[in-house]
């Protein structure tokens, strides 16, 4: 995706506010009980999220496991994140993955309730590091 700095800005700002969507939908349904879709939500805020701030610096990926894996060179091999935010968001794609498809096995609450807070410190932090560098793009 080649993207000019306006158009980068954009998607970044979009993603962000689907990042933030996903997550309040997340704890909107905690009193539901619904944690199949509590896991795939809190999963989709942080990969809208991730995905936003490697738009902002410009990296592309094709694939979910794309975006885990320039996440982890980009951010999390180099110090930019905290490695535990690295092991978050695999837990959450493994939680969604299992709740999209694993035919033997649901999402439990005690599988989803301790990602909550954790999800929401990563969207955070990434969601202020990708403002940051869409901020440094008017200034280049």
């Amino acid at each position: 995706m080649s993207l000019n700095a306006e158009e980068r800005k954009a998607v970044v700002e979009f993603r962000l506010e689907k990042a933030q969507r996903a997550y309040e939908q997340a704890y909107g349904v905690v009193k539901l009980q619904y944690w199949e879709t509590i896991a795939n939500r809190l999963y989709y805020a942080a990969y809208n999220a991730v995905s936003a701030l490697l738009i902002a610096y410009g990296h592309t990926a094709q694939t979910h496991s794309g975006v885990a894996h320039l996440f982890g060179l980009h951010f999390v091999k180099t110090g930019v994140v905290p490695t535990e935010f690295g092991r978050i968001y695999h837990k959450l794609f493994s939680m969604r993955l299992t709740g999209d498809y694993d035919d033997t096995y649901g999402i439990t609450e005690d599988d989803v309730l301790p990602y909550m807070e954790p999800a929401h410190t990563l969207i955070d932090t990434v969601t202020r590091l990708a403002k940051e560098r869409t901020n440094q793009l008017d200034n280049d």
